[in-house]
């Protein structure tokens, strides 16, 4: 997957959040971007995902710009699986009805062939058997596996994964990033902002520090933590792994 972004600015308001970026990368299987809060990351996913619109810039992804459009919107964002850090379930579907619903509303499949692909994905992520459960009837755990479940039976191009496991305690979040994990070696590239820091060294391809409005830094995972080549890096570093 190859992303390219090319003097991408957003502004909320009086604050800029990205300043005429410039960014090219290319990976096989997982991107992590991660940095300070407020640095840009879940802005830029965004971006990517078509649910805001820059500023002023263009986006690439394996060459083909991002529209701007509101048609031409739409059949991006068909294209991809968004996972967010809250989940965002329907509250009053079941856990299958919450995955049915898009497949019939948004892709055109069938009654029945959208509930026979809900539950191939709930069995998948082992939630068969919650299947009938409101969203308040589930665990946070099994709530993320729902939406990453939801996310999948599309079958995008790509996935956004945006702190999929900020909400959850630590059980919960080693329960959704031995998911992620699994679905690294997957043909679906993943983009991923998170806070878990051994979770990125070990399941991404490359890592990008996004801060103060850039990316100074994209490195191999391994270089990222050991050899990192920016200072905004070493001090970003130095802060998280403290303790």
């Amino acid at each position: 997957m190859k992303i390219s972004l090319r003097g991408i600015t957003k502004s909320f308001g009086p604050q800029t959040v990205l300043r005429a970026l410039d960014f090219e990368v290319e990976f096989e299987h997982a991107l992590a971007l991660v940095g300070p809060s407020g640095g840009g990351k879940s802005t830029l996913l965004r971006l990517l995902a078509g649910l805001d619109l820059p500023d002023s810039g263009e986006i690439l992804i394996d060459g083909k710009p991002v529209p701007s459009d509101e048609s031409g919107l739409r059949a991006h964002r068909r294209k991809i699986g968004v996972v967010f850090q809250a989940y965002n379930l329907f509250p009053h579907l079941t856990a299958l009805q919450n995955i049915r619903l898009p497949l019939e509303q948004v892709h055109g499949l069938s009654a029945q062939e959208a509930e026979s692909r809900a539950n191939q994905f709930l069995d998948r992520f082992q939630l068969l058997n919650h299947a009938g459960k409101q969203p308040a009837q589930l665990s946070g755990g099994q709530r993320q596996r729902v939406a990453i479940a939801r996310a999948l039976a599309v079958d995008p191009e790509f996935l956004l994964l945006d702190e999929p496991t900020s909400a959850l305690d630590p059980e919960m979040t080693a329960e959704v990033l031995d998911v992620i994990a699994e679905l690294r070696g997957s043909e679906k590239p993943i983009v991923l902002v998170t806070h878990e820091m051994g979770f990125a060294r070990h399941t991404a391809d490359l890592i990008a520090l996004v801060a103060d409005g850039g990316i100074p830094e994209c490195s191999l995972a391994r270089e990222f933590f050991e050899q990192p080549r920016h200072e905004a890096t070493r001090r970003f570093l130095q802060r998280v792994l403290k303790y």
